[in-house]
């Protein structure tokens, strides 16, 4: 193995989603925008799929397409930036779902694909998507005579629970959605969390479907393992690494690795941050290259072939504590170098089969009177 290795348990991905789902008693889905958060939207979105979820969202229109190919034309498949000039044939074509953002989009859409489906996105403070309280009280009339299929809103402090902000959003969505027949969403991941107050009839989590915090009872979805080039001994006060950084305090073995900031192990997760051999940590001396990593193997017998920089030890968030960044721009950045492999698809497909079975058959017991009656069971 030259290059390094990533592995992504969609069993576990789907685990997620199933676990988070259980803490609401609405509808529960799917955030897949990025290509998935790194891990190829396609696999990530067929396996939720296959694990309930009936709705998914990404960033734009082109995003959607590899989404519904993926989950066939049934789940819904929303876009959070609305209806863009030039979407109309990609909105049409693969049946997406724009969230209408403004005035504008709102006439655009009308105008364009005035029978299609499309929901509202709602500012209720974070200024950066959605309609504010003015623009929406002057365009809600008519918003809601065409029928929207969805009014969602984004939390700006939902990874902090406690944050007054959070309050504040939900007393204000209230205020611009009550008394509304039509369904609503406000949480994601942190706001999933948070408790039924911030559930209304859909929730979506995005980021702790793939092992990121503020969930912190996710399973791990991503593993990486990294191949070992070469191993050598530097003496006291020898120094490794870009702008010698790192000074040897005692005989040390030092392994170079083959990973780096082009792989989206960036520069500055070097602070504090370890590799494993097995159950030991090695740690990460002298700056991060772009194609290399150096560690201290120092207390370790033998050479291994690989080590793991990403696994249920040191997650997305320790490295990204580390590079005082978050979980989601670790996951994200993962470079399109890693030998990807992907694991627990069979089972969940089986698990889909077996779900598909066991609903074929409730359905063929409700019948069973009335074949009965036509003569056509025993």
């Amino acid at each position: 193995m030259s290059t390094a290795r990533l592995t992504i348990d969609l069993g576990a991905l789907a685990d997620n989603w199933r676990a988070l789902d259980a803490k609401t008693s609405v509808e529960t889905a799917a955030v897949v925008k990025a290509d998935g958060y790194g891990l190829d939207a396609g696999r990530v979105s067929r396996a939720l799929a296959d694990a309930g979820a009936r709705h998914f969202f990404v960033a734009a229109a082109e995003e959607g397409i590899a989404v519904r190919r993926a989950v066939g034309p049934g789940p819904r498949v929303s876009v959070f930036s609305g209806h863009m000039a030039g979407d109309r044939d990609m909105l049409r074509d693969n049946n997406l779902t724009p969230m209408i953002n403004s005035v504008d989009q709102m006439l655009r859409h009308v105008e364009e694909l005035p029978d299609h489906a499309f929901g509202i996105q709602l500012d209720t403070g974070m200024n950066r998507l959605g309609m504010e309280p003015d623009e929406w009280a002057a365009l809600r009339e008519i918003a809601l005579q065409q029928n929207p299929v969805l009014i969602m809103s984004h939390l700006a402090c939902a990874d902090e629970p406690g944050h007054e902000m959070n309050r504040k959003q939900l007393r204000i969505f209230r205020e611009m959605t009550d008394e509304l027949d039509v369904p609503r969403s406000l949480a994601a991941t942190g706001g999933l969390l948070m408790g039924p107050d911030y559930h209304f009839d859909l929730c979506r989590p995005g980021v702790g479907l793939y092992g990121g915090e503020p969930y912190d009872e996710a399973k791990a979805v991503v593993t990486v393992d990294i191949p070992v080039i070469q191993v050598r001994d530097v003496a006291v006060g020898e120094t490794v690494g870009y702008s010698n950084k790192w000074t040897a305090k005692r005989p040390s073995r030092i392994a170079t690795i083959a990973a780096g900031y082009a792989d989206g192990l960036i520069r500055a997760i070097g602070n504090g941050i370890d590799v494993y051999v097995g159950d030991t940590a090695c740690p990460v001396v002298g700056r991060v290259s772009m194609d290399m990593i150096t560690i201290d193997i120092t207390d370790i017998e033998g050479t291994p072939d690989a080590v793991q920089i990403l696994n249920r030890r040191q997650t997305v968030d320790d490295l990204a504590e580390a590079a005082e960044t978050i979980g989601y721009e670790i996951l994200t950045s993962m470079g399109r170098r890693y030998a990807r492999h992907y694991t627990g698809a069979d089972k969940l497909a089986a698990q889909a089969s077996s779900d598909a079975l066991e609903s074929i058959q409730q359905k063929l017991q409700r019948k069973r009177p009335q074949l009965l009656r036509e003569g056509r069971a025993g």
